[in-house]
């Protein structure tokens, strides 16, 4: 695995790479494949599988959920307002961590929590630095437009007036993993009454104080 590293290799390639014999190197090239640590491009050649990134996405996620916790404590406890940490799953996003405001008028996103990608400021952040064809899909019936979104990669943060609820504000910014992808999105959301109709002037810097935290976190250990 290490001498596909760099890049396709044929078996002799493996061969003299690992100076394994021919036949040695092929069985474990063959078992490698079977588990899909190893697949086979056009050319036939040996490349690194898929289950690696798999496995590395999930070791990420790990990562992301131990760090999260006080960061997010740390956002609700400086802005005032609940904090959210959201993924996309598919045509969804969900709330894998949170920290509730602790009184009062809040909006509360339970963890777990399985949300449009229609509607929202962590929404508009996942979804800003998609792919041509996939971000042309989203925007269908969307609530937020491409220009909206252009609006957002520029800036670096994301806010909506009640987008996804009707008397709700939100800031999002991204977290990035080791290759620079956007791999989550933090928030902080709560009533227009205190965020005002424009919440970025307000909790802007602090969400992307936290995403840089958090991304931090993950270029640390990746």
């Amino acid at each position: 695995m290490s001498a596909l590293e760099s890049g396709p290799a044929t078996l002799a390639g493996l061969v003299a790479a690992t100076g394994l014999a021919r036949p040695t190197a092929h069985r474990l090239a063959v078992a490698l494949e079977h588990h899909r640590m190893v697949a086979r491009d056009m050319q036939g050649r040996f490349i690194l599988g898929p289950r690696l990134a798999e496995l590395a996405a999930a070791a990420g996620e790990d990562r992301l959920l131990a760090t999260a916790g006080p960061v997010l404590t740390h956002l609700r406890d400086i802005t005032g307002e609940s904090a959210q940490l959201y993924r996309r799953q598919g045509d969804m996003r969900i709330c894998v961590a949170a920290a509730e405001r602790l009184s009062g008028l809040r909006d509360t996103v339970p963890v777990g929590s399985t949300l449009t990608m229609k509607a929202g400021s962590s929404a508009q952040i996942l979804m800003a630095w998609e792919e041509p064809e996939r971000l042309h899909r989203g925007l269908q019936g969307a609530r937020f437009t491409a220009t909206a979104l252009s609006g957002v990669r520029r800036r670096g943060w994301a806010q909506s007036i009640g987008e996804r609820e009707p008397g709700v504000a939100s800031v999002s910014a991204p977290v990035r993993g080791p290759s620079n992808r956007v791999v989550a999105a933090v928030s902080v959301s709560g009533p227009i009454e205190r965020l005002t109709r424009h919440p970025g002037r307000m909790h802007a810097q602090a969400v992307i104080d936290s995403a840089a935290r958090l991304s931090e976190a993950l270029r640390r250990t990746g």
